[in-house]
């Protein structure tokens, strides 16, 4: 499957941004779906997954309460609702997607898109 973040941008603290990530070339709805994001200097670090049918999530607790993770199967596409953005969501964002459960490293998803900026100014 072939994945393609979108929806990345700069704001200030406190606004908020959605996060698309199209899939194409594969069942979408076979795939355990996550978000990743990697501030610079530091290693990439899980944000939020999502169950195959969207009844499950999970989040860092750094996001909770703020972001939110979703997916519509029929559109192939993942979502990542941030809200009350803060500094320290500047990163660049990547979606992925992964035929384990209950995964959550990196290094569980096989696929992954090209990332989209978020800069959170203060």
């Amino acid at each position: 499957v072939q994945l393609q973040a979108s929806g990345g941008g700069s704001v200030q603290a406190g606004d908020s941004l959605r996060l698309s990530c199209a899939a194409s070339g594969g069942t979408f709805s076979d795939y355990l779906m996550a978000w990743f994001r990697q501030a610079p200097g530091k290693e990439r670090e899980f944000v939020a997954t999502i169950s195959r049918n969207g009844g499950g999530t999970y989040y860092t607790v750094s996001v909770k309460g703020r972001f939110t993770i979703s997916r519509d199967n029929a559109k192939n596409t993942l979502y990542l609702q941030m809200n009350s953005l803060k500094p320290e969501d500047t990163a660049v964002y990547y979606c992925a997607a992964g035929t384990g459960w209950n995964i959550r490293g990196p290094n569980d998803f096989a696929h992954w898109g090209q990332g989209t900026l978020v800069t959170v100014s203060s």
